[in-house]
């Protein structure tokens, strides 16, 4: 494997024929010393299951199944696996209509989702807009 590879010390590969200087770049400084952390990774990003935007895990709510009710979990605690949503009433809607609960929390039957509209405080039978100047197939606003 010596022979193959062109990092590897001896054989036939980079290091003899360029001159190569291990893990040390021509000033002599390591190179993992020099990489900087990337400041994305600082906080966790989650996909809404409503309108598919990312977006840090802070600024969603965290839904869980509990019995067959999809439930929120703001303290993001509560054990099962776990769906991200935007808090607005027009990304559940969307979640509902595009039926994403049920494969975000991989979960079988119909899903009441009585507890998280209680807690979004939508009224039933209300007209919601769609988030984000979501566009229909045409091109037209939703």
């Amino acid at each position: 494997m010596a022979d193959r590879h062109p990092f590897r010390r001896g054989g036939s590969g980079r290091s003899r024929k360029r001159g190569w200087r291990g893990a040390s770049g021509s000033d002599g400084v390591d190179f993992l010393v020099v990489r900087r952390a990337n400041p994305s990774r600082t906080q966790p990003i989650r996909l809404c299951v409503g309108c598919r935007v990312r977006a840090p895990a802070s600024e969603l709510l965290r839904v869980v199944v509990v019995g067959c009710a999809v439930t929120p979990d703001p303290r993001r605690r509560l054990p099962g696996r776990g769906a991200s949503l935007h808090p607005v009433p027009a990304c559940l809607t969307l979640a509902e209509r595009r039926r994403a609960f049920g494969r975000a929390l991989r979960a079988t039957g119909v899903l009441d989702t009585g507890p998280l509209l209680e807690f979004l405080g939508v009224a039933d039978g209300g007209v919601v807009p769609t988030p984000h100047g979501s566009r229909n197939k045409a091109g037209r606003p939703a």
